[in-house]
């Protein structure tokens, strides 16, 4: 990676539906070398995908909350098992392997239609491993910038 590369990583990381026109525009590249810098990056694992940022509305108005999970112990096994459920659990939207009192710390996103009481009892109770849960609901949540 040069410095070009870097210019590139940071335009895209602001607005990742730029074309090869406006990318090369901005880094000093024909559109054509912006594109094909852009596909080497992604080879080489330094772009993962794109993703469109979406509105609270768009995705139904959900409620952030944010949860705690302490397992019964960090055996690997206990680990990988409770990663692997986690990662078919589709009302977590991030997941962090953590230090400190707990284990691991989630955000779950709750819409309007269901109910977090549900969530915890039948989907994150339920994962593989678990020994307590420690919910912290969202008051408001602060615009910054990605």
């Amino acid at each position: 990676m040069d410095s070009i590369d870097g210019k590139i990583i940071a335009q895209l990381g602001r607005d990742s539906g730029l074309t090869s026109e406006e990318l090369g525009a901005r880094v000093g590249l024909s559109p054509s070398a912006a594109h094909r810098r852009v596909k080497a990056l992604e080879q080489l694992g330094m772009i993962l995908g794109y993703r469109a940022r979406l509105s609270s509305a768009a995705r139904g108005n959900p409620s952030t909350v944010f949860v705690s999970v302490t397992l019964t112990d960090q055996r690997q096994a206990t680990m990988m098992a409770f990663e692997q459920a986690l990662s078919r659990t589709a009302q977590v939207s991030e997941a962090h392997l953590m230090s400190g009192e707990s284990d691991y710390l989630l955000k779950v996103l709750v819409s309007e239609s269901d109910s977090y009481e549900r969530i915890h009892r039948e989907v994150l109770s339920a994962l593989p491993g678990v020994h307590r849960l420690v919910t912290q609901f969202t008051i408001r949540t602060l615009a910054t910038e990605d």
